[in-house]
């Protein structure tokens, strides 16, 4: 989607608005104890008080209003009543919603409660290396030096980054053109950010794997070597200068 009027910028900020804070409190209301799916029944009383419609379920009849994944998932983790949270897991929240036409999507990775596994620098990494990759994202830019930098970041903290998992670009629907943004460089990729537009910027920071593959359930993408993935993700509008956060409420 390209933001060309005042109503489309204010419904796209609508947008980001309710799913940042929907995100921020529910990293706040998480704890160990609590099963995912009391977790994603309450992001969805924060976000049906906006009036937000979660995009998972709307756009692809996915099993749950958010999407959260524990330790070894990746992402799409459906939420259930028998995944209890536990200290010290490495836990990722993905909230996406439509609201009056426009779609909003962020996602964040934490550790709950003590770090028990370690994976602090790499949650660190993840978030750190989001802000960085949108300091450069530019009107013009080649998404396949994005890519590259984001890698070569991820290089100098001595992790890897996920390959078959991306961003995307987002507005009137969950996923729109360009279709891929991926975490490294992909030379076949000769499409640029154009300004106006609006993107889903992801980082997917691994310990190991570079592929993530899909659970037996049909949804949930996992490493199968046991190594850990964070993912940090901003709503964006590009621009010739910094882009546009439309997700900065989540907090992260």
């Amino acid at each position: 989607m390209s933001v060309e009027t005042q109503g489309e910028l204010l419904g796209m900020q609508a947008a980001g608005e309710a799913v940042a804070v929907t995100l921020r409190k529910m990293r706040e209301y998480a704890k160990a104890g609590m099963s995912t799916k009391e977790l994603d029944e309450y992001g969805y009383e924060i976000l049906r008080s906006y009036g937000a419609n979660p995009a998972p379920q709307k756009d692809y009849n996915f099993p749950g209003y958010t999407c959260i994944s524990v330790n070894n998932e990746v992402c799409h983790g459906i939420p259930s009543e028998k995944t209890i949270l536990q200290e010290g897991d490495l836990v990722n929240i993905d909230v996406s919603a439509e609201l009056n036409g426009f779609y909003g999507d962020n996602g964040s990775s934490f550790i709950l409660g003590e770090d028990r596994q370690n994976l602090q620098p790499l949650v660190d990494a993840s978030q750190e290396i989001l802000n960085l990759a949108i300091s450069k994202v530019r009107s013009r830019m080649k998404i396949a030096d994005l890519g590259g930098f984001i890698e070569r970041e991820a290089k100098k903290r001595g992790f890897r980054v996920v390959k078959n998992i991306c961003g995307h670009g987002i507005g009137r629907k969950l996923h729109e053109n360009p279709r891929e943004i991926p975490c490294y460089r992909d030379r076949f990729n000769r499409e640029r950010f154009r300004k106006n537009t609006v993107i889903a910027l992801e980082t997917f920071i691994s310990t190991r794997a570079r592929y993530v593959y899909e659970a037996e359930d049909g949804w949930t993408l996992k490493t199968n070597d046991n190594s850990f993935v964070a993912q940090h993700e901003h709503t964006l509008i590009i621009k010739d200068g910094e882009p546009v956060v439309l997700t900065s409420a989540n907090g992260v």
